[in-house]
């Protein structure tokens, strides 16, 4: 049962990372072991399809949060800190006035 189990599992992370030639083709051996009509082998291919790309968004998601983290701990700015700052500093050098040399007193010339 266990073995059994784990070969589920299995085939469903093969199958999150399948294309969609590949789960089409999946369905059909499916389909064809299990005696399927045509309407539950659409059905089966249309889940199989929308469970993959779950799949994938979610692990998109998971993989980008862990890099933000892992940024995020190892205080490296993102390019939105990046660019604020960049527009920050353009800001302060337009506003920037030139700046007169004041003679010290007693300096003569």
């Amino acid at each position: 049962m266990f073995e059994e189990l784990k070969k589920s599992f299995d085939k469903g992370i093969e199958y999150a990372f399948m294309t969609s030639d590949k789960l089409a083709k999946a369905a059909r051996e499916m389909a064809k072991e299990n005696n399927l009509t045509k309407d539950e082998a659409k059905k089966l291919l249309d889940h199989l399809v929308k469970k993959s790309e779950e799949t994938k968004k979610t692990l998109e998601d998971n993989f980008q949060e862990l890099v933000k983290t892992t940024l995020h701990k190892m205080n490296i700015p993102t390019k939105v800190e990046i660019k604020k700052l960049e527009d920050r500093i353009k800001k302060l050098e337009v506003s920037k006035k030139p700046v007169r040399k004041v003679k010290p007193k007693g300096e003569v010339k």
